[in-house]
């Protein structure tokens, strides 16, 4: 069996952070049918754990949330070898109670993204993935289990709110999103979590808050000030979930289940009959059945 290889994505503040950390890298141009990812895929290690590390928003944060190549992304891991994948990204908060600096384990979404490329399978057939519990649980349990002897906050859960961006969100937005149950706001979660269940990968999100989105009034008295107020936020919760990430990797838990439901996401999914489906789709999309 080859050895296991567990993806990473990093987004705004884990992105770079994380680079810093692999040892032996290897750095891999994967060709996919969705064009180029990000960059170029790193793999390495970190302790005893084979990574393959993308940063999402390329190398000097050139891509805005609306540009990224998710679906490029999400195969070029699969077609690596990735079967678990882990990624973060910058979030603000809904709720009073999760605050900047903080960590959450994403396990609910709701999509507003409207411009972006949300299937593998356009062009194929009617393929429809289970997307009712958007997040491998185990995963989720795997990354608390991890935080528990560590001196940071990690909220168990939350809702995130995906919306295309760039702009950020009115006020009135932001209380629509919170009158939602909506527990965070932010911009690159989707599609990429469609796209992980389509290629029948174990998927988790981590969230670095790093402030509260504009239903709360800042306290600040200019954007200045409050700009670096939230550089600092995103800087603290980068710093705390680096550090989840390094207890979780160096874990003597089992983390890549090749038993988990999410690896069978496409067993019931193609509607579409076989001899429907034309041989050269079939083959060029082998990788998302393996």
């Amino acid at each position: 069996m080859a050895e296991e290889m567990i993806g990473i994505i990093g987004g705004t503040g884990l992105g770079d952070a994380l680079e810093a950390e692999l040892d032996s890298i290897e750095k891999k141009k994967v060709e996919t049918p969705f064009g180029k990812p990000s960059g170029e895929i790193l793999v390495g290690k970190i302790g005893k754990r084979r990574i393959a590390f993308i940063n999402r928003h390329g190398h000097g944060h050139r891509l805005g949330p609306s540009e990224v190549p998710y679906a490029a992304n999400i195969f070029a891991m699969k077609k690596l070898g990735v079967h678990t994948l882990i990624c973060s990204g910058a979030v603000g908060s809904l709720r009073e109670d999760i605050q900047p600096g903080e960590v959450v384990i994403v396990d609910q979404f709701i999509d507003k993204t409207y411009k972006r490329k949300n299937t593998f399978f356009e062009g194929f057939g009617a393929v429809h993935c289970e997307m009712s519990e958007p997040v491998c649980s185990r995963l989720g349990e795997r990354l608390l289990g991890a935080a528990k002897n560590l001196d940071i906050k990690v909220h168990p859960k939350g809702t995130y709110v995906c919306t295309e961006g760039p702009q950020f969100s009115s006020r009135a937005e932001a209380m629509m999103h919170k009158g939602w149950a909506g527990d965070l706001i932010g911009m690159t979660a989707m599609p990429e979590a469609k796209l992980a269940r389509e290629a029948q990968m174990c998927y988790a999100m981590t969230a670095l808050v790093s402030d509260y989105d504009c239903w709360r009034e800042p306290k600040a008295a200019d954007r200045q000030t409050l700009l670096q107020e939230i550089r600092g936020n995103l800087q603290r919760a980068t710093e705390n979930c680096l550090e989840l990430i390094r207890a979780f990797l160096r874990s003597e838990s089992e983390i890549v289940d090749e038993g988990c439901g999410c690896r069978k996401s496409l067993e019931l999914a193609v509607w579409t009959r076989d001899e429907q489906i034309s041989k050269d789709k079939k083959k060029r999309l082998k990788v998302l059945f393996e």
